[in-house]
């Protein structure tokens, strides 16, 4: 998996994950790509117990980063604490002081318009620092 692009490591985890998962990753994915050209994908943190690794969005640093999970995919926003949430998207990780993430468990409607405008907050916030 070394010598693909970021793009095709990630259509390889969604791939994988081949059941309703793969099918919310993808949505994700596209909202997060779409909300702001300045954002960027990449695989990392590749270990034994994760081969495939995990796919990030990147732009000035990172901005989130997903998950499979059981029974969930989960987004988590590294500095999530530090961005505005008007419409409560955030689910998980609300007590962590730097980060926050969205769990998106089968049969999830995804607020795509609420999503994009955290991304779009979270690249602001990786310009001004």
């Amino acid at each position: 998996m070394e010598d693909l692009s970021a793009r095709e490591q990630i259509d390889a985890i969604i791939a994988h994950a081949a059941d309703w998962r793969g099918e919310i990753l993808a949505q994700l994915r596209t909202v997060i790509l779409n909300a702001d050209s300045s954002v960027t994908e990449e695989v990392k943190w590749k270990k034994p117990s994760r081969p495939e690794g995990v796919a990030v969005w990147f732009s000035n640093g990172n901005i989130c980063m997903a998950d499979v999970l059981k029974n969930a995919v989960r987004l988590t926003f590294p500095k999530g604490a530090e961005l505005p949430d008007p419409t409560g998207v955030f689910n998980t990780r609300l007590d962590s002081r730097t980060m926050r993430a969205v769990d998106f468990p089968e049969d999830t409607t995804i607020n795509e318009a609420a999503l994009a405008n955290l991304v779009r907050a979270a690249v602001r916030l990786n310009q001004k620092q």
